[in-house]
């Protein structure tokens, strides 16, 4: 019987696992390597090793209400698209509230996970950490969450893919270690990688550069922030509705939509943007303004690079770029645990292959979980929450899992059809739809909201749940850790919405939150509802 769990990590997936520990009645003990928690959202001027790292004026590109956790609202006057230091502060607000921090032992480094000897008969694992002090200390638990972040921690740098960068006589670094554009006043700069973090460091960096050249292999779709009306893009279209569409309507279709839809703000085409994938292929890069950067030339898009020569930069199309100063390459991270022997995890091709994208499939016991190893177009927050309602109540026993073998059969499908309807790197984790995949976990604890009881039983509630923003209130409506607040949460998530940008009184346009909601609802149904990105 699962009683003692290591969490290890205290970013939000560490915090939610051990809040997941708790409402179990488990006992977790989390190890964090710093002095504080927020992993990922704990901003440091310089880029530690081992550790995930963000620039400075980082802003997230997910709408707080679908960043939230399902138990533990945004505060209503935050911004819609936060500031990193505003979800730090909404992350220490809910270990706080939920006791949390005093189950973490903070400055201590996990250096393994191992089965113990006896593992086939206890499911037992041994954790040896290191704390401040250099000292070594072995510690027995029944099961193990890894929550560490590790697939933004180790930058991939393929220096062997680009000839010549030995000869290249300015500096060049991997967006990890970027902060901000201090030392690119009036120097070249070439962006490697056209990313959510290339785009990003390319529009930054062109406020201060001579010239920023943004350099992409494939291109990409890019789609705003701001959708019609000014609504955060998925609080409109991240809807169930819009997620039945695309159960129901070829993809063909759905493609040529949004894609259409995409290139009546601006043509991918004249742009030089456009992909080689179709639009729902791959994960849209999000930046409201680099469509202006390049509108404005203080951003050029160009090929991949062929080869360096000294301060010149030569891409495919014969193009150059001379006396450049400064290379960024924002070409992702490689994954890796490195505290996990290698024959704990089971390799599905040439990933890392998860039973629901969470537990081992070939452990003889299901008592090591991954918690946060995801890849979708929401909020990884809500995702990782649920992961670890479901894995702890795997460890509790009631929910009972396949058998080895049943399990590997499902991770290789899923790998299989993942890797034949998407574009994905083989540097991220499987690419999952946000909805279905929640759904999924879900419906293996009871806690799936039900459209159908809630149109016979709470019809203003089914409006909001189907035609809403799938945010992860509901998935406390019912089951276990069911939340008396959810349903107000729901009926109020658009009141947080509006609430900061109440900042000057202005003439009421709507009679109410139910008049916006069908106002949106027929806007859905008149076409644009095949992009919920947009």
């Amino acid at each position: 019987m699962v009683h003692r769990v290591a969490v290890i990590g205290s970013g939000p997936c560490g915090l939610t696992s051990i809040k997941a520990c708790l409402d179990e009645g488990l006992v977790p003990t989390c190890f964090e390597s710093s002095d504080d928690m927020g992993g990922l959202w704990k901003f440091k001027e310089v880029s530690e090793p081992n550790r995930a790292s963000i620039y400075r004026s980082l802003t997230v590109n997910i709408a707080k209400e679908l960043l939230s956790f399902s138990d533990f609202p945004m505060p209503a006057d935050y911004p819609n698209y936060m500031h990193h230091s505003k979800i730090l502060k909404y992350f220490r607000m809910y270990a706080e509230h939920f006791k949390l921090l005093q189950h973490i032992c903070f400055q201590t480094t996990v250096k393994s996970v191992k089965q113990r000897p006896d593992f086939s008969r206890t499911g037992q694992w041994e954790v040896v950490t290191e704390n401040r002090d250099g000292q070594e200390e072995r510690h027995i638990f029944d099961a193990v969450i890894c929550c560490s972040g590790r697939h933004y921690t180790y930058p991939n740098l393929p220096l062997k893919d680009f000839p010549g960068i030995e000869t290249f006589e300015g500096k060049y670094f991997h967006s990890w270690d970027y902060k901000g554009p201090e030392d690119m006043y009036g120097k070249r700069v070439v962006v490697i990688g056209i990313g959510n973090s290339g785009g990003d460091i390319a529009v930054e960096s062109s406020r201060v550069a001579e010239e920023v050249y943004l350099s992409t292999r494939r291109g990409a779709w890019v789609i705003r922030q701001v959708s019609d009306n000014g609504l955060p893009v998925d609080m409109k279209y991240n809807t169930r509705f819009v997620h039945i569409l695309f159960q129901l309507l070829p993809i063909n279709l759905l493609n040529w939509i949004g894609e259409k839809k995409l290139n009546a703000m601006y043509d991918h085409t004249m742009y030089a943007l456009k992909p080689t994938h179709r639009l729902f292929s791959q994960i849209p890069v999000i930046n409201d303004d680099l469509p202006l950067k390049i509108l404005s030339g203080s951003v050029v898009i160009k090929p991949n690079v062929k080869q360096i020569h000294g301060s010149t930069v030569v891409f495919d199309d014969g193009s150059i770029v001379e006396k450049v100063d400064t290379i960024v390459f924002a070409t992702g991270y490689n994954y890796d645990f490195p505290y996990l022997s290698s024959n704990v995890m089971y390799k599905s091709g040439h990933r890392m292959g998860l039973y629901k994208h969470v537990v081992p499939p070939n452990l003889e016991h299901p008592t090591l979980a991954v918690v946060g190893f995801v890849y979708s177009i929401g909020s990884v927050m809500p995702q990782a929450e649920m992961q670890a309602r479901w894995v702890t109540r795997v460890f509790k026993g009631y929910k009972k899992l396949p058998s080895n073998q049943a399990m590997i059969k499902c991770v290789d499908k899923d790998t299989k059809d993942i890797e034949k309807n998407y574009i994905v790197s083989k540097l991220t984790p499987l690419q999952v739809d946000f909805v279905s995949y929640m759904d999924n976990l879900a419906g293996d604890i009871g806690a799936r909201p039900s459209l159908l009881w809630l149109f016979f039983t709470d019809y203003p509630l089914f409006k909001r749940v189907l035609w809403g923003p799938v945010t992860a209130y509901q998935y406390r409506l019912k089951g276990p850790g069911k939340w008396e607040g959810a349903r107000r949460a729901i009926f109020t998530q658009f009141d947080r919405m509006y609430q900061p940008l109440n900042t000057r009184q202005v003439k009421e346009q709507e009679a109410s939150i139910t008049g916006r909601l069908i106002k949106l609802s027929l806007t859905v149904m008149a076409g644009g509802a095949a992009v919920y990105y947009i």
